[in-house]
């Protein structure tokens, strides 16, 4: 199933099914009060009537956690200098941080923003404590994302949360898609592109930690919630790593793409307040 938040032309929002190329409500006004009321398994037979001329928006606006790793994938880690991990590299966000698939994001000039492609997994089914295999089946599908970090903030201190926190700045959607549909471990193509030029493109078999293995060590601390979010980091190519290091500008426009899933177009906005 192709699942999404869309809007009709008078700006309501509903939750919504992809049924032969058109878009049946469901009984939410987004995916996160969908998958706290409704197992994804039940969603298929709720479809409702067709919402015309549907626009997908912010699909998840009200998870109760969003949680990212950083340094996942193997080119990744060695521009950065750094060897594989033994553990997940592991920091939060906050649902303020979210925006829609063609949200403009608007932040401060004078600050260095930077791109980071994201395979995002959603969590259906709450989980705590659990095994690889209950992870798998806990995860109601994916959809991408783009961590765009503040690279300043994020090198002021040995903590990236300040970089990577602000608000309105990490693009997610356009649709989730369940996992009977994408297998990111069998390996989707993954790619950004900067004003038409690609800068990222891998495939999200090379992961080093996969979803399952990422949901399920999360777990082990901190229960996951139907609607929770987890990023699982970017390939290699963002503008910091660069010789000489390259951040996005006013008016640059953003494209993530994951093969199977869909794409995101941001525009960054800079302003003077």
């Amino acid at each position: 199933m192709r699942l999404a938040a869309v809007a009709d032309p008078t700006g309501r929002t509903t939750a919504a099914v992809l049924e032969d190329g058109t878009w049946r409500s469901l009984p939410a006004p987004d995916l996160s009060t969908l998958l706290r009321t409704t197992p994804v398994a039940h969603l298929a037979r709720l479809a409702g009537g067709v919402v015309e001329d549907a626009t997908p928006v912010l699909p998840l606006p009200t998870p109760t956690k969003v949680v990212c790793c950083g340094l996942n994938y193997g080119d990744h880690i060695r521009e950065t200098g750094r060897e594989l991990p033994a553990h997940p590299t592991l920091f939060a966000k906050y649902a303020d941080t979210l925006v829609g698939p063609a949200d403009d994001i608007e932040l401060p000039r004078g600050v260095d923003v930077d791109w980071e492609a994201e395979l995002a997994v959603v969590v259906g089914a709450e989980i705590r404590g659990g095994d690889e295999s209950q992870a798998r089946a806990a995860i109601a599908g994916y959809t991408v994302a783009n961590d765009i970090s503040i690279r300043d903030w994020q090198y002021r201190t040995l903590q990236w949360f300040q970089g990577k926190a602000w608000d309105r700045s990490t693009p997610i959607g356009p649709v989730l898609v369940t996992p009977d549909e994408v297998d990111p471990a069998a390996g989707s193509t993954i790619t950004c592109r900067v004003d038409g030029e690609e800068v990222q493109r891998a495939s999200t078999r090379t992961l080093v930690f996969d979803a399952a293995a990422l949901v399920a060590y999360i777990s082990t601390f901190t229960v996951l919630r139907p609607g929770d979010i987890v990023l699982t980091g970017t390939p290699g190519g963002v503008g910091v790593a660069r010789d000489p290091q390259r951040f996005l500008g006013d008016g640059d426009v953003v494209e993530t793409q994951i093969e199977g899933i869909g794409l995101l177009r941001n525009t960054i906005r800079l302003t003077d307040h």
